[in-house]
């Protein structure tokens, strides 16, 4: 499942956990035990990408933020995902 944020608000989140938990920079955070590429959390930041739910979970528990305050969407794991079926042809 992804995290949904309203236009700004995923920066703004991801500002508030780096304040605190006293990281000065997304570099950093990668330093802190998450697993993730630098270029992947420009993207989260840049908010070109939603939030993973369970990074997400990980983040409001290091910051101790109160995830109610929050105004976040819960997006289904398969949004934004090609539908299949039937190729359609020109016959």
């Amino acid at each position: 499942m992804r995290i949904r944020f309203k236009k700004g608000k995923q920066r703004a989140f991801l500002k508030e956990v780096l304040i605190a938990i006293g990281s000065p920079s997304l570099r950093e955070l990668i330093n802190r035990g998450f697993d993730i590429p630098y270029s992947t959390l420009k993207n989260y930041y840049s908010e070109s990408r939603l939030l993973p739910e369970g990074f997400f979970r990980e983040l409001v528990y290091l910051a101790k933020i109160n995830v109610n305050e929050l105004d976040i969407d819960v997006i289904k794991d398969n949004w934004g995902k090609v539908l299949g079926g039937s190729k359609k042809r020109n016959v």
